[in-house]
């Protein structure tokens, strides 16, 4: 075939992406506080940060995450809706362990080819969840791409920004006795479904409009419940307490995240009867034959966040007493039982 190539023709529509940035707008605007400065340049967002001339050393935190494959079990709107709230929470939940307050979030998504339905769906969710966090969803970039990802294929990333006093940081050492706190996961959030749907959808057999006895819903309706946003939660814990360390448990499960705070000579022990374990983590071991060890390692195992306070401050409304930091040598940092 013969004639002059247009980048239509090549596969990427540009009206179709000016027409989704303006069914969008309203959406993004409504997360816009007092400090979004309106500009507009269409090349980046600005914002007046609010509270820094009151830190005595401010700090920017920065984070960058994305949802993995569970983007691969999505496919009704409602599915990229809570896509979109897994996206600014896992970005944003990351910036509370320093103590750091949103600012604003940024997304990326990449497609094989533009579906409005599903790419509004997913930024309704993100702005929805921006208002829960408090931030602005200051900008974003929507890429088509079609020869590097299939015609159903979709990208997402996310980048969240916020502010932190650097005199205020959580670093006051750890000692035993120290209690461990804990706010409950709804599930896998958006880490381990690689071994996920290994377990579940190839040894496990099942599909993912199953209805599923021991969860008492659908499969697909379990694994895309979205990740909660924790911001609330975490500024009540700061406004009361000392908290020496905090910890979202993304990649790495309850293991790694858990390690991570705990210094050479101590362990955190999880008393296992402590928090309830959504049904789906033992459905994975079962159908996977997957070892404790690795499962904890990989999953949350129904613990979002962590925190490590002193014993006399363990009251914490809102909060899971799950644990307490414990003498420990050797690499298990993280001892559930």
């Amino acid at each position: 075939m013969t004639g002059p190539l247009t980048y239509r023709g090549a596969g990427v529509d540009i009206d179709a992406a000016t027409r989704f940035l303006d069914a969008i707008g309203a959406v993004v605007r409504s997360t816009h506080g007092p400090g979004v400065a309106a500009h507009g340049s269409q090349f980046a967002g600005l914002i007046r940060p609010e509270g820094w001339e009151q830190m005595g050393s401010p700090l920017i935190a920065a984070t960058c995450d994305g949802v993995g494959t569970k983007v691969l079990l999505a496919r009704r709107p409602e599915d990229f809706e809570g896509l979109g709230r897994d996206l600014v929470a896992m970005n944003v939940n990351d910036l509370l362990p320093v103590g750091a307050t949103p600012l604003l979030f940024l997304d990326y998504l990449a497609a094989g080819r533009l579906d409005p339905e599903r790419l509004e769906a997913a930024v309704r969710g993100m702005a929805a969840a921006c208002l829960e966090a408090h931030c602005a969803l200051l900008g974003g970039e929507t890429a088509e791409m079609p020869d590097a990802l299939g015609d159903d294929q979709l990208e997402m990333a996310g980048f969240a920004v916020g502010l932190v006093d650097g005199d205020r940081l959580p670093t006051a050492a750890l000692r035993p006795g120290d209690a461990v706190l804990a706010l409950p996961a709804t599930g896998l959030h958006a880490n381990g479904f690689s071994l996920a749907r290994r377990a579940l959808l190839e040894r496990g057999g099942f599909g993912l409009d199953d209805h599923v006895p021991e969860l008492g819903r659908t499969l697909a309706e379990e694994l895309l419940v979205p990740t909660p946003i924790y911001v609330d939660a975490v500024a009540h814990l700061l406004a009361g307490v000392e908290a020496k360390a905090m910890a979202h448990v993304t990649g790495g499960g309850l293991q790694g995240r858990g390690a991570a705070v705990v210094p050479e000579g101590l362990a955190m022990r999880i008393d296992p009867g402590s928090h309830p374990v959504p049904p789906v983590f033992d459905l994975i071991r079962a159908c996977g034959e997957v070892d404790p060890a690795e499962m904890a390692s990989t999953f949350n195992m129904g613990l979002g966040f962590l925190a490590v306070v002193p014993a006399d401050q363990a009251a914490v409304a809102g909060w899971l007493h799950v644990g307490e930091i414990v003498d420990g040598e050797g690499a298990e940092r993280v001892a559930i039982g």
